[in-house]
């Protein structure tokens, strides 16, 4: 250990003190606190977490994909330790030089992509650029309702819940009156139909151009051809729904019917945006132009809160969406814009559409190998290093919440020994049972440290059968 760096270490007894302070003093409502014994985590670096003991957890979902480009990524550290010696706070009134840099690369690189000029608008999280999209969308179209997917999560604000398919966000909050009309996502594994992917036929757009036949199914005046709905908001690849996967005509094929009657496509590529899937959106998998993108999590390596909307210039210019039209105080801080624009130029500099989808298939082979061992896994799939293993009974296809919850307990204790030492494991779960592990590692992960996951990953799988057993 280099002379004058900390271990992050404290004793099992501060430890304990802080966890009984957590449990009187802290909210839990900001936090997710599934887990049944939370670990106090000291250090981060590279892939790994460290908690109170010193104890290395390998990190497969690096903080839901906002920490793209590893923990205390040097050059993302300093690109945020230099703004703060510089201008570390101004009011969004007034402009600084990073936010104009910022929102020129993205919009040229959007341009570059879709061929359509557009804006970059910034706020702080996730879930309030879902809302100033939504206002875009409004001002647009002088209407209030939304198509979203079943599966798809938006954010937990009022109105980024409306949007975002579980009843479990809104449930407590009152009637959503404008609560999205959630279709069906190509979720091939568990179709809803009931269908095979290799002979549907995309029997689920077939269904959604069903609503249009007729002004009885209650979304479009066949008189007019006006659709009552003003956009669809869609994940390329679904996040918290599981990272699913759909197939590669799907968007295009949606797409057709959208522009048909009017209707805006807002693509959510906060999890996946920046390269997480091998391009920089996951959307240029689909041969698709969205008409808004919102985009956040990694866009500050997790360093700094910065989200925002790229949209076509007729919706955002400056006529239809005047100053005011929202504010947030944070909303286009210096540090955020600082660290982002180093993310920009950092991607600029690297070959992540080469090396992300070759350490994917490398990670993805190994997987589908544990597959074969392990009657419980049902399904492997992923897209770059979005990679998903949905777990199950041993028919390979009964959702297994249970064993899913054992494996990230075990993971979580710190007491795996795989690679030699005591060692722990962070995972993700999501999908539409909670069975799925979201698997988004670090761009910069090794061939070795992807050899060392599956070990880990294999271990407390085992473990989990066997103790259920």
């Amino acid at each position: 250990m280099k002379k004058g760096k900390t271990t992050g270490k404290m004793s099992t007894a501060a430890a304990n003190n802080l966890l009984a302070l957590e449990e009187k003093y802290c909210s839990w409502g900001d936090t997710v606190h599934y887990a049944p014994h939370p670990q106090i985590f000291s250090r981060a670096q590279g892939s790994c977490l460290y908690d109170h003991r010193g104890v290395e957890y390998m990190d497969l979902q690096m903080w839901y994909s906002a920490v793209n480009f590893g923990y205390a990524n040097p050059r993302l550290n300093n690109a945020l330790k230099r703004q703060i010696d510089k201008l570390p706070q101004l009011a969004c009134q007034y402009l600084h030089e990073e936010k104009i840099l910022l929102a020129e690369k993205i919009a040229r690189r959007m341009e570059a992509t879709f061929t359509e000029k557009g804006r970059v608008h910034f706020n702080v999280g996730g879930s309030a650029a879902i809302e100033d999209s939504l206002k875009l969308v409004r001002i647009h179209a002088g209407k209030n309702l939304m198509f979203a997917f079943m599966g798809g999560y938006h954010g937990r604000t009022l109105a980024a819940s409306a949007i975002t398919s579980s009843y479990r966000y809104r449930e407590r909050f009152g009637h959503f009156g404008d609560r999205a009309l959630f279709v069906p996502y190509p979720y091939c594994f568990r179709c809803p139909y009931d269908k095979k992917k290799d002979s549907c036929d995309f029997y689920c757009i077939k269904q959604f151009e069903r609503l249009f036949e007729t002004e009885y199914y209650g979304v479009v005046d066949k008189k007019t051809g006006k659709c009552e709905f003003a956009a669809f908001y869609v994940e390329a690849i679904q996040g918290t729904g599981g990272y699913v996967v759909p197939p590669p005509e799907y968007f295009s094929q949606l797409k057709q019917t959208l522009d048909r009657y009017g209707i805006m496509m807002v693509d959510d590529e906060i999890q996946m945006g920046f390269f997480r899937t091998g391009k920089f959106l996951a959307i240029e998998h689909f041969n698709v132009v969205p008409d808004i993108v919102v985009f956040g999590k990694a866009l500050t390596n997790g360093l700094n809160p910065l989200s925002g909307v790229w949209a076509k210039g007729k919706l955002i210019s400056p006529d239809v969406f005047p100053p005011g039209s929202t504010h947030s105080t944070f909303s286009s801080n210096p540090l955020g814009t600082a660290v982002g624009l180093e993310v920009m130029n950092l991607i600029a500099e690297s070959n992540f559409e080469i090396e992300i989808p070759r350490k994917g298939r490398y990670f993805l082979a190994q997987l589908k190998e544990l597959q074969k061992k392990y009657p419980q896994i049902g399904d492997v799939d992923g897209l770059g290093l979005a990679l998903r293993v949905e777990i199950c009974h041993k028919d390979g296809y009964a959702p297994n919440k249970e064993l899913t919850d054992t494996v990230v307990d075990l993971g979580l204790s710190g007491n795996l020994s795989a690679g030699g030492k005591k060692r722990g494991l962070i995972l993700d779960v999501g999908g539409y049972y909670k069975n799925v592990f979201t698997i988004a590692p670090s761009f910069y992960i090794t061939e070795k440290e992807i050899d060392l996951a599956c070990v880990l990953f294999e271990e407390a799988l085992q473990k989990g059968i066997n103790r259920l057993s």
